[in-house]
């Protein structure tokens, strides 16, 4: 049976939103031969945790709306926009059982930035940089990250020594700032050092998360493809360590 992935709803407030881009996350994990599970945002937390219970790993998308900043005790800057209360507490149950059950976990956008925080990091509300990280959907190519050689993420999209810069698109406007516990930093801009990547600091549990969106070019870009992958082939992994443990008892 292929490993069910969970994704919870990008954002509750705008619906049109929520369909134009989840349909992109679940291809993108049936092209790597996972099975997506919408996790909904207008349940109860245990009708929520039902459907939690039985998945292999978790997705956290993107979302038009930034994190409370008072869940990392900083002021509001002016530029950031609203919480999205629902997406909140579904992606805080999606971490907690990952995190207790040792299930894979890959972030993108809003996902790395909600794990980072989740894991107490901080966040950069409004970046201020040369480098325009807001290009938005339309712009396949924004600028490049460097990626850390001895990373997790370098093997995954085979990174060498040689070419440790991969092109990736841009939609955010905050960035990891202080790193969550259990988590490093494994990519940036090289134009103005913004954090791109962070992965868990354990060897034993995936983790990652990807500032970038490589849900829309998973069709056409190996590296892409291969971030997926890594996760469907890591909650498979998981799985089946599972089911021989079981079977030995």
């Amino acid at each position: 049976m292929p490993p069910r992935i969970a994704i919870p709803v990008p954002h509750s407030g705008d619906p049109e939103y929520a369909e134009r881009s989840l349909p992109q996350y679940e291809r993108a994990v049936e092209i790597a031969r996972g099975t997506p599970v919408r996790i909904p945002l207008d349940q109860s937390p245990a009708a929520v945790m039902n459907l939690i219970e039985r998945c292999d790993a978790v997705l956290l998308p993107g979302s038009k709306a930034d994190v409370d900043p008072a869940k990392y005790n900083a002021p509001r800057n002016e530029k950031t926009a609203s919480a999205d209360a629902r997406r909140d507490t579904v992606d805080e149950l999606l971490l907690q059982d990952a995190y207790n059950m040792r299930k894979p976990i890959l972030g993108i956008c809003y996902g790395l930035q909600i794990l980072n925080v989740q894991r107490s990091g901080t966040l950069i509300q409004h970046i201020e940089s040369p480098i325009n990280h807001e290009a938005g959907r339309k712009v396949p190519v924004a600028h490049t990250v460097e990626v850390d050689a001895g990373s997790r993420l370098a093997g995954i999209v085979k990174a060498t020594p040689a070419g440790l810069e991969i092109p990736v698109n841009s939609s955010h406007h905050q960035a990891a700032d202080v790193v969550g516990d259990g988590l490093r930093v494994v990519a940036r801009c090289p134009q103005d050092g913004i954090i791109e990547a962070l992965e868990g600091t354990s060897p034993d549990h995936f983790v990652l998360a990807v500032q970038w969106h490589p849900e829309r070019s998973v069709e056409n870009d190996e590296p892409s493809r291969a971030i997926f992958q890594a996760l469907v082939d890591a909650a498979q992994a998981r799985h089946g360590k599972l089911k021989g443990e079981f079977e030995s008892v």
